[in-house]
């Protein structure tokens, strides 16, 4: 199951994420990586230099994510900038403007 606008699926189950206590709003495609950097983390003290691997991991995903969305904005605006040329061509410029209370 595909999340709307990535091409990343879901691999962690709600049910995962509920046991393993990820809060909300990182329940996203890369869930599953964050529990076990979660687990590492707990048993590690939260030393940085100790889970790397783990962390690189996630936020490798999560990179992933932002550039996929950014692409997409990218391709919206294009589309929308397309539109509005071509809207601006077809029509003729109005010898009487529009007032605002017209």
């Amino acid at each position: 199951m595909a999340a709307e606008g990535t091409s990343k699926k879901m691999i962690a189950t709600q049910a995962e994420m509920v046991e393993n206590r990820v809060p909300i709003p990182y329940r996203d495609q890369c869930a599953h990586l964050l529990i076990p950097l979660n687990k590492c983390r707990q048993a590690e003290f939260y030393l940085p230099w100790k889970c790397e691997n783990e962390r690189h991991s996630y936020e490798k995903c999560e990179y992933e994510l932002v550039m996929e969305r950014m692409l997409a904005m990218q391709k919206i605006r294009e589309e929308e900038a397309k539109l509005k040329q071509g809207k601006k061509k077809g029509q003729p410029i109005p010898l009487i403007p529009n007032t605002a209370n017209a």
